[in-house]
């Protein structure tokens, strides 16, 4: 008996030890739940922003001509290979075309002729009117006499312009370019047939001193560009439009800026856009007719509220941001967005204002009214790409 009561003294410090311990558990289990988490928030600012879009775009020379025969013959030299830079006035292919250096030769023999002719008819007049003044011929052999004459200058004026005509068309013999400009393929070679009726032109000559930006707007974006640029009419709208950029093929920027000059009227009803032409100057003849390119047009904004893309979540087609109160009280807010982003930043429309406390990131947990512990970021460090 004395030693079942030794033992329960013995357990007795034991079970009072662990029972502390339990408690003290559970202490710690309830502070820990009670424990506000701390998140980055940054306050918001209105602030000055440009936004630029991108349109693809095809170039085009100023000048794109089609260098066409106007004659029949046979291309007998070509001056020029596909890609070279020519002058006004150079020669770029000669035809082989007798037929035209033989019409030249007979023009020039009927003007002889006929030179001949005038100057017989010439004398006949000159023979005649003594002897009518004499009254020994009748008048009428003088006025046959002057018509014959008229008739044979006639001819003579006739075969002269039949002198200029040959001598135009062997002129056509030679093919010179019309423009300043670049060549662009030449699909015959030397030997080839050629004719004014052919469908393929000999070559294409592009004036590429400035080039255009062909792109196009669909009917909502035309909408929006309408708005965003002030002006009573399209040409006064045009006016306010910035300076235009355009990106290369391989996504670098090209030196020269560009201007809108020409919006269509129209919207195709087939493709619902319509369509813009933006004018640039080339004066290192980089950029070349066929060549693709995207416009990129920029849009000035002031005192508009941004914030980080990665600061927003997603539901139902809708965008909400966590809010911070005054006392660290979160609230799930609907915002609206412009549908251009600032790279990896939002222009915020609607919800926001300046002065808002917003949750930057790791809110996935996060519960609408859920109290936080607010680390404030500096605007400057959440925005510097912006300035980049």
């Amino acid at each position: 008996m004395k030693t079942k009561i030794q033992s329960i003294y013995f357990l007795l410090p034991i079970l009072f030890i662990i029972s502390s311990c339990g408690s003290n558990d559970k202490k710690k289990d309830a502070g820990a739940a009670n424990q506000v988490q701390a998140y980055p928030v940054v306050a918001l600012a209105a602030q000055s922003t440009t936004l630029e879009t991108d349109y693809p775009a095809t170039i085009e020379g100023i000048q794109n001509v089609d260098i066409r025969p106007k004659v029949d013959g046979f291309i007998e030299k070509i001056y020029v290979d596909e890609g070279a830079v020519v002058k006004k006035g150079q020669q770029l292919f000669s035809i082989n075309a007798p037929q035209y250096e033989q019409l030249v030769r007979t023009a020039a023999a009927a003007i002889s002729s006929a030179e001949a002719d005038v100057n017989a008819a010439e004398l006949q007049v000159n023979k005649t009117k003594p002897l009518v003044e004499k009254d020994i011929i009748s008048k009428y052999d003088l006025d046959a006499a002057q018509l014959t004459l008229q008739s044979r200058k006639a001819a003579l004026a006739q075969a002269k312009a039949e002198l200029v005509n040959a001598k135009v068309n062997l002129g056509y013999t030679t093919i010179t370019s019309p423009v300043d400009g670049v060549i662009g393929s030449i699909p015959f070679k030397t030997g080839s047939l050629v004719s004014g009726t052919s469908a393929q032109p000999l070559t294409t000559v592009s004036n590429i001193s400035k080039v255009y930006a062909y792109f196009s707007l669909n009917e909502k974006q035309l909408l929006d560009f309408s708005r965003n640029f002030k002006g009573a009419t399209l040409e006064a709208q045009m006016k306010n439009i910035p300076a235009v950029s355009l990106v290369l093929a391989d996504g670098s920027p090209y030196a020269e800026n560009g201007k809108i000059e020409s919006i269509n009227g129209l919207i195709n009803t087939t493709t619902g856009s319509a369509s813009l032409r933006a004018t640039f100057s080339n004066p290192n003849k980089l950029l070349r007719s066929g060549a693709s390119a995207s416009v990129r047009i920029p849009q000035h904004l002031e005192n508009v509220i941004l914030i980080p893309q990665k600061s927003t979540t997603d539901l139902q087609g809708k965008k909400f941001v966590y809010v911070v109160d005054s006392k660290g009280i979160i609230k799930n807010t609907e915002i609206e967005i412009m549908e251009i982003a600032k790279g990896n930043f939002y222009v915020v429309t609607k919800g926001l204002n300046a002065g808002d406390k917003i949750v930057l990131e790791g809110f996935q947990s996060l519960k609408d009214g859920a109290e936080i512990k607010p680390e404030e970021k500096s605007t400057d460090s959440v925005f510097a790409d912006l300035k980049k």
